[in-house]
């Protein structure tokens, strides 16, 4: 028998609008990150756009009604904003697009967001205990691995998840394993590691150490044995692909939730004009994150209502958080249109096959 699965998503609305009012949030809010407090209270932490592409990360308690669903919620200022030199250059500044997971294994919140710094979109991560007070850890290094051929850390990089459990890395050691995506192509020439055929971004895996992480913080800036975990596939992501929200473990397998784009790239341009981001899913086998057991053929999730078709960049949907539900289902969060935020609700469907 093999598995195979039937994701349905249905929107529940729009959660959060910039608010006209406020000149941090000109460009809109977007690409949320998501995670429940100790105390149970689910947060947001919103990309935050001022004018010229000036980004921070917020924080926002999401407020539910009688039924367990999101219908609002309340501002309560910044996690981050881009005041260190690997957040800035000369045109503007960026804290970006953060992901959180929590990792029991070392009791700490670990939230991975994109500096947008001198040399372009790179990752970093920041750590907090209490979702409410954040501390830099600083900007990820990867080490070089001579099999490869190239320096993962001369590659744009975003779009970073870490797994909220450890896993088995390839020299056999308990770690926390990073999903990023790498751009291969570097001032207009594909710059590909040895061994790889796809030239286009695509998602990418490595790992730390967690006996290391253990000992001393600061090893969460330090990840190797890069792995190459999936590439463009279908028409609706023909360009690139790149990781969503952070995994979560599911009785199949670790869910990740992932976006694809199609259309045309503007070089140099912060805000792309004639692209189309959708949504896919893959499940990743529990014992070996690195395998591939499902993969989505089709969206579960693509541009339709006008808030998704209409914004700083139309026809934009951009999962960035999941939170679970008690019921099985998932309240996945998104951005629209890298303008405003909406919720949908997910319900993964195993159906077997001969």
């Amino acid at each position: 028998m093999c598995a195979l699965f039937q994701p349905q998503m249905h929107r529940l609305l729009t959660l959060m609008r910039g608010d006209p009012d406020l000149p941090d949030e000109a460009l809109g809010v977007l690409n949320p990150a998501a995670a429940r407090a100790p105390d149970g209270t689910l947060y947001l932490f919103p990309r935050v756009v001022a004018a010229g592409n000036y980004s921070r990360i917020g924080i926002a308690r999401v407020i539910f009604d009688d039924h367990g669903d999101p219908i609002a919620v309340e501002r309560m200022g910044y996690a981050l904003e881009p005041t260190e030199s690997y957040e800035r250059n000369v045109r503007t500044a960026g804290c970006e697009d953060p992901r959180i997971t929590y990792v029991p294994a070392i009791g700490r919140y670990l939230m991975t967001y994109t500096a947008y710094g001198p040399l372009g979109p790179r990752i970093a991560l920041a750590v907090s205990s209490d979702l409410l007070r954040w501390e830099r850890v600083g900007p990820l290094m990867f080490v070089f691995d001579p099999r490869q051929r190239v320096d993962f850390n001369l590659y744009d990089n975003k779009d970073a998840l870490i797994f909220p459990e450890p896993v088995r890395d390839p020299q056999g050691r308990m770690a926390l394993a990073l999903i990023h995506r790498p751009a291969h192509v570097q001032g207009g020439m594909p710059v590909i590691p040895q061994g790889i055929a796809e030239p286009r971004a695509s998602i990418w895996m490595s790992y730390c150490p967690l006996e290391r992480v253990q000992a001393d913080f600061a090893e969460l800036l330090i990840w190797r044995d890069h792995h190459f975990l999936a590439g463009p596939q279908a028409a609706w992501e023909e360009v690139k692909i790149g990781g969503g929200a952070p995994p979560v473990r599911t009785p199949y397998g670790w869910m990740l939730i992932y976006h694809g784009m199609a259309g045309q790239i503007i070089e140099h341009a912060d805000h792309q004009p004639f692209v189309r981001y959708c949504a896919g899913i893959m499940l990743l086998d529990h014992g070996d994150p690195q395998r591939v057991i499902y993969r989505s053929s089709t969206p579960i999730l693509e541009p339709e209502i006008e808030e998704e078709r209409s914004g700083v960049v139309p026809n934009v949907v951009f999962p960035t958080a999941v939170d679970p539900r008690a019921d099985g289902t998932f309240d996945v969060y998104y951005g629209m249109a890298d303008a405003a935020i909406g919720v949908a609700r997910l319900e993964l469907r195993r159906i077997d096959a001969a």
